[in-house]
């Protein structure tokens, strides 16, 4: 038996933070060579960040990468180590792994699928490799090999598919294998999604069993530049069968996930496959021979582990609330700010945006811990609390969270007194704010203006919208105090159809739950009231936002505002929208499916909310594209900058909402 140690690391990176990316880096380096790991496979780009956008383009970064690349290979005597960085050849950037062996850097292989649906843009920046090409590239003097290349270390042989590459049908594991691979390394950057895991778990156990290798994939973990929440998600596998498994949404900056591989057995299956037929032709210019003593390995015991979350839970719920709490803390960080704010209407929205501000907060320190939690966010504290800190975790959230709750006339005691139990209970520095006075003023200034006294019969959208927009200075007066980060409470639903208020509701710096439908997330709330995340405890005060229907409460209180009746009901709105967005039909079609999902509705009535929907979907693409950067979640993500592009002026479907009206009264006849 030919018994080796193997590795993935996922890594909290973060752009263009070389001292924070190099000290993750080293950090699992040493940790593998404690646990007597030989070979480590690090995330994609790791070394400047993934999410570097245009500064790719800056020869200073690429030079940058190269210092930290050298002072990685000083650090690697003993072990074989991947690490990934762009990568200058012939006119063009290429997303390149660096393979170095006990301190040498043996060569470069370059990417050959690039990522250029949805939230990326690999295409932007990289070149495409070539399948089949070798090629040398000169740094500091040196020819180094680069390419489609696998590495010949000490007899045993390691090829590379970087992360889009395992996702098509042509991989290139096929050729690896026909080259002889043993080992297949991933390093990728791969964000999270609902059920992501499961289809990075195929393709890892799929690869592995197909091309007769032990397959290691690394990918990294965190809110790395904003939108993109990685997950981490480490997996080994070998011969079709998961060794190891990584914990998912870490709050930690490193971790390594280790597996004992039997090279021999792979090698003897593969020699037993009939299908199988190795690269014979006698060229292996494209093998790059490199020395390495492999230290003895014992046989170990290889278990894959769940996380305890994962299992018997509701795993949406479960991802949902760790991901989007992941996100917060590492963007607080990252950003500098000084905890948050956020306007608590006492609503479904923003009791949703503090319940998952009190997630990460206690999720953060049940698994780092209050001190190291504290450690890592100390500089996020305000200045009067650097000389004494707060000493438990109750204490830490009432200093990093405020919230407010503006009254107008038109407000009840309802939302009011939901919004402040909520706030008690999860422990936010809580404010009333009376702003009623504000938005007599403003009325006042333009009812003299134009000779008019403003009234809810003329001018309804008028003074609904005052009422939203004349919170915002306030709350972002409170942000600035603080110097914190301004959360917007906006949800994906809305966003859809424009029912928010410019520079009102939709202010701040970041929106967490904009990639989120209001459907959902009235189911989620409920659970955070009833059952609350694995390890930490439920939100029972969430009852009394759980409790009523959801309302602006913008118009006066006799005439019952909800949002559903000024709309349409959430479910069938969030239905229409993932046909008509996400599977990009026309009304005609959109009404068809609709009659089949919801066949109790009376047909005039869906029809004229599938004109309704599309009619705002057009009319508000202007908002979309002013909303706050959000969370990437899942596939119906409707940001213009990473997902959804729509264009801001259109025709606004006006044939199509005719064939549609003439296709609902053609059913009369």
């Amino acid at each position: 038996m030919k018994l080796i140690k193997v590795a993935a690391a996922a890594l909290n990176q973060t752009p263009i933070h070389w001292e924070n990316n190099l000290t993750n880096i080293l950090a699992a380096i040493e940790q593998a060579r404690d646990e007597n790991v030989s070979v480590l496979c690090l995330p994609e780009l790791c070394i400047t960040g993934y999410g570097c956008e245009d500064a790719f383009h800056s020869s200073g970064i690429r030079q940058s990468a190269l210092e930290m690349l050298q002072k990685i290979i000083a650090q690697t005597d003993g072990i074989v180590v991947s690490v990934g960085l762009p990568i200058l050849y012939a006119g063009g950037i290429f997303n390149a792994a660096a393979l170095i062996v006990d301190g040498r850097l043996t060569g470069f292989v370059a990417k050959q699928h690039l990522a250029g649906d949805g939230i990326h843009y690999e295409t932007r920046w990289f070149k495409a490799w070539p399948a089949g090409v070798a090629a040398s590239v000169e740094i500091d003097d040196v020819e180094y090999p680069i390419g489609d290349l696998v590495f010949d270390v000490g007899g045993v042989r390691i090829g590379f598919e970087i992360c889009e590459d395992a996702w098509v049908g042509t991989r290139p594991g096929g050729s690896l294998a026909a080259r002889g691979a043993d080992i297949i390394l991933n390093p990728s950057a791969s964000h999270f999604a609902f059920g992501k895991h499961e289809i990075r778990k195929r393709f890892v156990l799929e690869g592995s069993r197909a091309f007769n290798v032990s397959y290691v994939y690394a990918n990294l973990v965190g809110n790395e530049s904003g939108r993109a929440i990685f997950d981490g998600d480490t997996m080994i596998a070998s011969g079709g069968k998961m060794l190891a498994t990584g914990s998912r949404l870490s709050f930690g900056l490193c971790a390594l996930t280790t597996a004992t591989i039997n090279i021999e057995s792979t090698r003897m299956v593969r020699a037993r496959t009939g299908s199988f037929e190795p690269d014979v032709d006698g060229d292996e210019s494209d093998i790059i021979d490199t020395s390495f003593s492999w230290p003895q390995c014992p046989l170990t015991r290889n278990e894959p582990v769940s996380e305890d979350w994962e299992v018997n839970t509701d795993l949406k719920a479960e991802e949902f609330t760790r991901s989007v709490a992941l996100g917060l803390f590492d963007y607080m960080r990252k950003s500098f700010s000084r905890g948050f704010v956020v306007s608590l209407s006492g609503g479904c929205d923003s009791a949703s945006v503090v319940a998952l501000i009190y997630a990460m907060f206690r999720l953060a320190e049940t698994e780092l811990g209050f001190e190291a939690m504290l450690i890592r966010i100390e500089h996020c504290l305000p200045k009067i609390c650097r000389d004494n800190p707060p000493q438990d975790s109750q204490a830490l959230l009432k200093t990093l969270l405020t919230t407010v709750y503006q009254a107008t006339e038109n407000s009840g005691d309802v939302t009011r007194d939901a919004a402040a139990a909520v706030a008690e209970e999860i422990g936010a520095t809580h404010y009333l704010f009376n702003v009623q006075p504000m938005v007599d003023g403003y009325e006042q200034v333009v009812s003299q203006a134009i000779g008019t006294k403003l009234n809810w019969d003329d001018h309804d959208i008028t003074l609904q919208n005052i009422q939203a927009r004349v919170r915002s200075p306030s709350v972002w007066m409170l942000a600035n105090l603080n110097s914190a980060l301004l959360l917007s409470t906006s949800n994906r639903s809305e966003a859809a159809v424009g029912y928010a208020t410019m520079d009102g509701d939709t202010s701040g710096g970041v929106s967490p739950i904009a990639g989120i439908d209001k459907a959902y997330l009235r189911q989620w709330l409920v659970w955070m009231e009833q059952t609350g995340p694995h390890g930490i405890e439920s939100l029972p005060s969430l009852k009394l936002v759980n409790d009523q229907q959801p309302t602006a409460e913008l118009r006066p209180p006799g005439e019952n505002q909800t949002d559903e009746g000024d709309l349409m009901p959430y479910e069938i709105l969030d239905a229409i929208e993932r046909l008509a967005i996400g599977g990009k039909l026309v009304p005609v079609e959109v009404y068809e499916h609709m009659r089949v999902q919801f066949p109790g509705i009376d047909r005039r009535q869906m029809g004229n909310w599938v004109v309704r929907f599309f009619r705002l979907w057009c009319r508000n693409q202007w908002k979309r594209e002013r909303y706050a950067p959000s969370f990437h979640l899942d596939d119906q993500n409707l940001d213009p900058k990473t997902w959804c592009r729509f264009p801001i002026l259109s025709g606004g479907f006006q044939k199509e909402l005719a064939d549609l009206q003439t296709h609902v009264e053609s059913a009369d006849v």
